[in-house]
């Protein structure tokens, strides 16, 4: 699979996660890194869940999660919910938190990775909006410039925002993951 996402990679296609737009969700319950019980399903009760899995040592993460940040401080306290599901232990993902100053939560999937199951993920990033009615409304691999923008203007809907991507910055459309 991974040299599949390479050659596409290499020719500009973005592949697909397994759950697409418009699939239902898999509802998970997982611990944050302070211990926190956290549960999709109530999450949604709240408003849309912007969900990242990634891993620490992934160097697509670590460019890619900080624009996650800049998400979840422009809507922060509107009812979304932007969370980072860590696939490592709670002491290395509360370094790379302080490290990539991320403030949104973050959950542990724990070996033997059951949400990741869940959610078929064959790379990180994997990012997934899901709407209040548990439907996903936008899937995403590795970064991708056009997805996270989509991702902003799907919450933005009603109340506008600054520029995700700043002017000075020198941002590739897609990375693979």
């Amino acid at each position: 699979m991974f040299l599949l996402q390479y050659f596409l990679s290499l020719f500009g296609k973005k592949p697909m996660p397994t759950l697409t737009a418009g699939k239902i969700a898999p509802a998970f319950q997982l611990a944050t890194t302070t211990g926190e019980s956290l549960s999709l399903q109530e999450a949604l009760g709240k408003g849309p869940a912007l969900v990242a899995f990634f891993k620490v040592t992934c160097p697509v993460c670590q460019f890619t999660l900080p624009f996650l940040e800049r998400i979840y401080q422009q809507f922060r306290g509107s009812g979304v919910q932007v969370w980072g599901v860590a696939q490592d232990s709670a002491s290395d993902a509360q370094q790379f938190a302080r490290t990539y100053k991320l403030t949104f939560p973050i959950l542990i999937d724990d070996r033997p990775y059951k949400a990741s199951q869940e959610y078929s993920l064959t790379t990180v990033p994997s990012i997934f909006l899901v709407n209040s009615d548990g439907r996903i409304e936008i899937s995403s691999e590795g970064f991708s410039k056009d997805d996270l923008l989509a991702v902003q203007k799907s919450l933005a809907r009603s109340s506008s925002v600054s520029p995700l991507f700043l002017p000075t910055e020198n941002v590739p459309a897609y990375k693979p993951g």
